[in-house]
C-alpha cells in the first residue's frame, strides 16, 4: 500500500505541498489575469477621458486665474456650486487645488483641460506610495498587488479620477495623494513635520482630512510606547503633526474672512440659486431641510451601506437600458473586500483608525449630499479609505484571506467595467 501511494503520488505532494494549494495558485493565477484585463479596460477608458476632456468644466480653473490677477472672486461660474455675494461670484471650495493648478492654467488659459491628467498623475503618483507603504506595514507582495489592484480599479478613487475635469473630484484625487504621502512619512518616522504638513494641505482640499491627526499620531508611535504620556517624544510628535495643520487653519480662515468677512463662512449660504432645468434632489434637500438634517439619515446610510447597483430599464417591455442610479452603489456592494478588514487584529492603530473612520463619516450621513452625481460608488468614503486601507493590510497578512481577497477584487474591478459600458450605452 505504502509502495502504491508513492507511484501514484502527485509531484507537489512528494515536495511537500498540498495538492489544494496548487490548486489554490492555479486560480489565484487565472483570477489576477482576469483582474488584470479587467483593470487595463478602465485604464484605457480613463486615458481617452483624459485626451478628450473640453476645458471650461473646472471652476478650479477660473479661480486659478483669479489667484494668477490678484483677486479671490471668479469672473464666471463654470459648474453649480458658486456663491453670489457682495456682487461677486465665488468658489466656495478650499483653495489649494487651484493652486496646484496655476502653473497650467498660466500657460493654457482659464480654458485648460487637463484636470483629468493632473489627477491621473495624483492618483499613480498615490498608489506607488501605498506600494511602499504595505511594504512597511510588511504585507506580503501577493497580497500588497491584489490591494493596489483593488484601491486602483475597484473602489471610489477610479471614478474621481476619471471624472477629474470636475471641480469636486479633483479636490477629492488632490487630498487623497497628500493624505497618503501624510500616512507614508508617519511610517517612515523620521519627517513627522512633512506628515503634518501633507494633512494640513489635504484639509485645504478637502476639510475633513483635519480629522486625521490621531491616527497618525498612533501609526507613528512605536509598539512598546504607552498611548499617553507628558514626556517629551509624545510632545515633539504632536507639535510637529500639529503645527502645520494649525498653520493651514490659520490660511482658510484668512481666506473665509478675505471672501466673506467671517473666518467660519464657507460660502455655502450664498449659493447661486439653480435654473428651473437645473434643479437636482440636492437643491430641493437644501431649499427644505439645509446643509444638515436628520432627515438625510436613512438615505445616506441605505446607499452608504446596503444599496446595490442599479441599471434603471425602459421600454413597454422594459428591455432598454435607460440610466443608472445617479446616487451612486454601496460601498459594501461594490467594494465588497473592504469586508475583509474585520479580520484585522486589534491593536492601538486599529482600534484609533476605527474611531477615526467614525468621526469623518457619521457627520456626513446627516449631509445633504451623498456625493451625488455618481453611479457605482460613493465618493466620500474616499475621505476615511486610507485609514481602511491601512486597518485591511493589518488584515491580510493573514494567508488563508488572500483566495477571498482575489475573487472579491475581481468581482469589484469587474462591475465598475460594467458601470463604464452602462453609461456609455444610456449617455444622451
Amino acid at each position: 500500500m505504502a509502495d502504491t501511494t508513492e507511484r501514484t503520488a502527485s509531484p507537489s505532494a512528494l515536495a511537500g505541498r498540498p495538492p489544494h494549494d496548487d490548486l489554490l495558485a492555479g486560480r489565484g493565477m487565472v483570477l489576477l489575469a482576469v483582474a488584470g484585463l479587467l483593470a487595463a479596460i478602465l485604464l484605457a477608458g480613463l486615458l481617452l477621458r483624459a485626451l478628450t476632456e473640453p476645458g471650461d468644466t473646472n471652476s478650479y480653473a477660473p479661480l486659478a486665474d483669479a489667484f494668477l490677477h490678484g483677486r479671490l472672486d471668479i469672473t464666471g461660474c463654470v459648474d453649480v456650486d458658486c456663491a453670489i455675494h457682495d456682487g461677486r461670484t465665488w468658489v466656495i471650495f478650499p483653495p489649494l487645488p487651484a493652486v496646484l493648478a496655476m502653473p497650467f492654467v498660466a500657460m493654457f488659459g482659464p480654458g485648460f483641460a487637463g484636470f483629468i491628467a493632473l489627477a491621473l498623475v495624483a492618483t499613480a503618483v498615490s498608489l506607488w506610495m501605498w506600494w511602499r507603504i504595505f511594504g512597511r506595514l510588511s504585507l506580503d507582495r501577493p497580497a500588497a498587488i491584489w490591494l493596489l489592484l483593488a484601491l486602483a480599479f475597484g473602489t471610489p478613487l477610479y471614478y474621481v479620477t476619471i471624472r477629474g475635469d470636475g471641480v469636486w473630484f479633483f479636490a477629492q484625487s488632490t487630498a487623497f495623494l497628500l493624505v497618503t504621502f501624510a500616512i507614508h512619512q508617519t511610517l517612515r518616522g523620521s519627517t513627522l513635520w512633512l506628515a503634518g504638513l501633507a494633512i494640513g494641505l489635504a484639509f485645504l482640499s478637502r476639510q475633513m482630512s483635519l480629522f486625521y491627526l490621531p491616527f497618525l499620531f498612533v501609526l507613528a508611535l512605536r509598539t512598546d510606547e504607552p498611548l499617553i504620556s507628558l514626556r517629551w517624544p509624545h510632545w515633539r510628535r504632536a507639535l510637529a503633526l500639529g503645527l502645520p495643520v494649525a498653520a493651514a487653519l490659520a490660511v482658510y480662515f484668512l481666506y473665509n474672512y478675505a471672501r466673506f468677512g467671517d473666518p467660519l463662512d464657507t460660502g455655502y449660504g450664498y449659493m447661486m440659486p439653480p435654473g428651473p432645468d437645473d434643479r437636482t434632489m440636492v437643491d430641493d434637500r437644501l431649499d427644505r431641510y439645509g446643509l444638515f438634517s436628520s432627515a438625510y439619515l436613512l438615505f445616506n446610510v441605505m446607499y452608504l451601506f446596503v444599496q446595490g447597483f442599479h441599471l434603471e430599464f425602459a421600454g413597454p417591455t422594459m428591455t432598454v437600458p435607460q440610466m443608472l442610479d445617479s446616487a451612486g452603489t454601496s460601498l459594501l456592494a461594490a467594494s465588497p473586500f473592504v469586508l475583509l478588514a474585520v479580520f484585522a487584529p486589534l491593536r492601538r492603530p486599529v482600534a484609533i483608525g476605527v474611531l477615526t473612520i467614525l468621526i469623518i463619516a457619521v457627520p456626513i450621513l446627516f449631509y445633504h449630499s451623498n456625493g451625488f452625481t455618481q453611479y457605482n460608488a460613493q465618493r466620500y468614503v474616499l475621505d476615511w479609505l486610507p485609514v481602511l486601507l491601512v486597518i485591511l493590510a493589518f488584515a491580510l497578512r493573514r494567508a488563508h484571506l488572500l483566495p477571498a481577497l482575489q475573487v472579491l477584487v475581481t468581482y469589484a474591478i469587474g462591475l465598475n467595467v460594467v458601470t463604464m459600458v452602462m453609461l456609455a450605452l444610456t449617455a444622451t
